[in-house]
C-alpha cells in the first residue's frame, strides 16, 4: 500500500500508528481534516484479516466523520481510530485502553475520541483515566450519556423534512412508515412517529425488539418479507447497504416515496443513489440525518453537556436536510452528492479564513 499516495488523494492530514508491547495495543488513528476544529471520531475495536484493511477502514471512517461533522454544522473536524483485536489473545482491557488514552493525550487535543463498534462507556472510562480528550464517559463531569435518543430525534426531524419534500407537508400523521431495525434508535423513532399519528410497520431479526415494537403498537413484518407491505417511508435503522440492486425494485413496488433512516452507509454503491434519483424517490443522506448522536457528544465540549442546547442543535438536522435538497435542485444532482457538497462548501469557506493570523486560535476545546 502506498500510504502517502492514499493520504494525498483525499487530502488526509495525519495517520498515526500506536504500539504498546506490554498491553498488546496496536492502534491506528487517522485524522482527516481539522479545518473546522479538532478531529472527533470514535474508537473501533475490531478484528481485521490484514493490517492494510485496518488502515483503509480508519481512513474511510475518518473521512466520513469529516463530512458528517461539517454537514451537521459542528465546529469539529473528522478522525477515527481502529484498535486491532486479536481473537486468539486475552488482553487486560483497562491496561490496553489506558495505554491508548496516553497516546490520545500526546496528540494534545488534535483528536477527541468516543465509543464506536466494539467499545462502550466502560472503555471510554479507562481512556478518561489518562486524557480529557474523550467523550461518552460516565466519569467525566458534564457527560451526555447514551446518544441513541439524540440519534433517533435527528432521524425523526430529518424524516419530517424529507416528507415535506415528497408530500408537501412535514406531518407524519397517517403516513405508513416501514422501520427496519427497532433496537435502541429504531424503537424511539417508532415511538415518535406513532405519537404523531403515523402507522408504523416494524421488522427486526431478533424476537425481543419485535415484542417491544408490537407492544408499542407497531405492525410486525418478517425481515424476509420487508417490502411485501405498502408504505410511504422506509427507515433503515439496522445494517447498511440495504439500498441495493435486489431491493430497489421491491422498494418501488411497495409504493415507498421517501428513504430516511438511521443506518450508516445505506447505499450499497454510489450508483444506487443515482438510481433513487432516476426513480423519483426522496433520499435523506444517512450521515446527515443520523448525526444527532455526534451532535450530542460534541456538546460536551461546550462547558459540559446541556440537554436543551444540544436538542436545539439536533432540531437543525431538519434545516440541514432541506439545504441538501436545495443544493440537489440547484445543481441538478442526487441528494447523496449534494450532501458532500454541503460539507465541502462549509470546509472551503472556513479554510479561506485561515490566512488570517491569530495568536490564540479558539476551538471547541478552549471556549
Amino acid at each position: 500500500m502506498d500510504i502517502f499516495k492514499a493520504l494525498e488523494e483525499y487530502d488526509y492530514e495525519q495517520l498515526i500508528f500506536m504500539n504498546d508491547k506490554e498491553t498488546g495495543l496496536k492502534a491506528i488513528t487517522c485524522i482527516h481534516d481539522t479545518t473546522l476544529g479538532p478531529g472527533l471520531g470514535g474508537t473501533r475495536y475490531w478484528t481485521y484479516e490484514k493490517e492494510e484493511e485496518a488502515i483503509l477502514d480508519a481512513m474511510r471512517l475518518a473521512k466520513g466523520m469529516t463530512y458528517k461533522n461539517a454537514a451537521s454544522g459542528l465546529p469539529i473536524g473528522g478522525a477515527k481510530t481502529v484498535i486491532l483485536k486479536d481473537p486468539d489473545k486475552e488482553v487486560n482491557k483497562e491496561a490496553m485502553f489506558r495505554a491508548f488514552g496516553r497516546f490520545v493525550e500526546g496528540l494534545n487535543g488534535r483528536y477527541i475520541t468516543a465509543a464506536d463498534v466494539g467499545t462502550t462507556e466502560i472503555e471510554m472510562d479507562y481512556i478518561y483515566q489518562e486524557t480529557n480528550y474523550v467523550a461518552g464517559t460516565g466519569l467525566k463531569p458534564g457527560t451526555s450519556g447514551n446518544p441513541s435518543p439524540s440519534t433517533a430525534h435527528g432521524v425523526y426531524v430529518g424524516m419530517k423534512a424529507a416528507a415535506k419534500k415528497a408530500f408537501g407537508s412535514s406531518s407524519l400523521e397517517g403516513k405508513r412508515i416501514l422501520i427496519e431495525g427497532v433496537g435502541k434508535v429504531g424503537y424511539i423513532l417508532a415511538e415518535k412517529a406513532i405519537a404523531e399519528g403515523a402507522h408504523v410497520i416494524a421488522a427486526d431479526l431478533f424476537e425481543e425488539p419485535r415484542k417491544r415494537a408490537r407492544a408499542l403498537g407497531c405492525q410486525i413484518v418478517a425481515s424476509d418479507d420487508l417490502f411485501s407491505v405498502q408504505a410511504d417511508i422506509y427507515a433503515p435503522c439496522a445494517l447498511g447497504a440495504t439500498v441495493n440492486d435486489d431491493s430497489l425494485e421491491k422498494i418501488k413496488a411497495a409504493g415507498i416515496k421517501v428513504i430516511a433512516g438511521a443506518a450508516n452507509n445505506q447505499l450499497e454503491e454510489a450508483r444506487h443513489g443515482d438510481k433513487l434519483e432516476e426513480m423519483g424517490l426522496i433520499y435523506a443522506p444517512d450521515y446527515i440525518i443520523n448525526s444527532g448522536g455526534v451532535i450530542q457528544v460534541a456538546d460536551e465540549f461546550n462547558g459540559g453537556y446541556n440537554e436543551a442546547r444540544a436538542r436545539m442543535s439536533i432540531d437543525r438536522v431538519y434545516d440541514q436536510i432541506e439545504k441538501v435538497f436545495a443544493i440537489a435542485e440547484r445543481d441538478g444532482i442526487p441528494s447523496y452528492k449534494a450532501a458532500d457538497i454541503l460539507a465541502e462548501e462549509r470546509i472551503a469557506a472556513v479554510r479561506g479564513t485561515r490566512s488570517i493570523f491569530s495568536q490564540h486560535t479558539k476551538s471547541i476545546l478552549n471556549r
